[in-house]
């Protein structure tokens, strides 16, 4: 099909209204987004064309093609850079694979032919939210079951920053279980109750006090979950420390189809946990966190976080909140009141 009628077929109210629902997703920027839905109508309407189907113009939907669907790198530079002099074969095909990197769609090259698969989106199909959202409960991270499906959602949360876009699942999960074999109270997940799977993880870690300063360098420093450094730059602080007083939010994520129906049950639950770590850490004030993408500082700053430092080299920065004003806070008033604010309308 010519490339310059997609926006004939496929207009931009209706390429908008796509973009809008997939904003949510974790390492999705505005621009990923806008070249993935042309890539899906293009692809689209392109088997249609090659199945001789006819479509009603405008199309209104968009539905996946079956299987694969043949495009070059130049056919995407094309879609993506339709209005720039700047595209090139190259920077389609690093868009490509951030696309492929961040789930949306799968790549596969036989050596002569370039193929693409659009893969489901469950957000789209939010009538089906209510019903996942009541199979969901917080239960305790299980390192023998869990380590591995959590280094995948994790690894989605990393993935989106790196040139490589290659955070290694393996690495996470040696991580995950080595922190669960010296402190497992603070790493809870969100469990589907039908197949156990955990769609959401948080990890509240305990930090040694000559780890502190730690909290107040480059944000870049404290990673380490995407990084292939084997030298952790924070300690863990075991049960009876009493110089312990840092908490370090070191990882909060929810899959996409299931973080608007359980983000408030799950931070009560973070509550709770906190309670019960200030049994075993009794002198814990603070808690720091790092904020890797954009989309969860406005979170953060629902629940209190305030930006404590930000790090010229990196798009990542600390926030801070006291564990008391965290353990006061009403999280279903505090999402009432957001969800009630005329700046809403601002968000995304």
């Amino acid at each position: 099909m010519a490339l310059e009628s997609l926006d004939k077929w496929f207009p931009r109210q209706y390429q908008s209204r796509y973009i809008s629902l997939l904003m949510g997703r974790v390492g999705l920027t505005r621009r990923r987004a806008e070249c993935f839905i042309k890539l899906w109508a293009y692809l689209w309407l392109k088997q249609q064309q090659e199945l001789n189907t006819p479509c009603n113009q405008p199309i209104e939907t968009l539905e996946p093609p079956q299987g694969w669907v043949s495009c070059t790198c130049r056919e995407a530079a094309d879609l993506f850079y339709a209005e720039s002099e700047r595209g090139s074969d190259r920077s389609a095909g690093m868009m490509l694979d951030k696309l492929a990197a961040l789930g949306l769609i799968k790549k596969n090259f036989d050596g002569n032919t370039l193929a693409i698969a659009i893969q489901p989106l469950p957000e789209l199909h939010t009538n089906t939210e209510p019903t996942t959202s009541m199979l969901i409960q917080p239960d305790a991270f299980d390192p023998r079951c869990d380590a591995i499906p959590v280094a995948n959602l994790l690894a989605t949360n990393y993935n989106w920053m790196n040139r490589n876009a290659n955070a290694v699942p393996y690495r996470i999960a040696e991580l995950l279980r080595g922190w669960a074999d010296q402190y497992p109270k603070g790493m809870r997940v969100l469990r589907r109750r039908d197949n156990f799977n955990p769609v959401g993880f948080y990890l509240f870690y305990p930090t040694k006090r000559e780890s502190e300063v730690n909290f107040f360098g480059p944000a870049s420093q404290g990673l380490h979950l995407s990084v292939t450094s084997d030298i952790d730059p924070f300690d863990m602080a075991l049960p009876g420390d009493s110089e312990c007083r840092s908490i370090f939010v070191r990882s909060w994520m929810i899959d996409t189809p299931y973080r608007d129906q359980n983000e408030i049950t799950f931070l009560e639950d973070g509550q709770q946990t906190l309670l019960q770590m200030r049994q075993d850490f009794p002198n814990l004030c603070d808690m720091h966190t790092l904020i890797i993408h954009p989309s969860l500082e406005e979170l953060a700053r629902t629940v209190g976080f305030q930006k404590n430092s930000s790090d010229s080299q990196s798009s990542v920065y600390w926030m801070y909140l006291a564990v008391d004003r965290f353990l006061a806070i009403d999280i279903s008033k505090a999402f009432k009141l957001k969800r009630t604010s005329p700046l809403r309308k601002m968000d995304g």
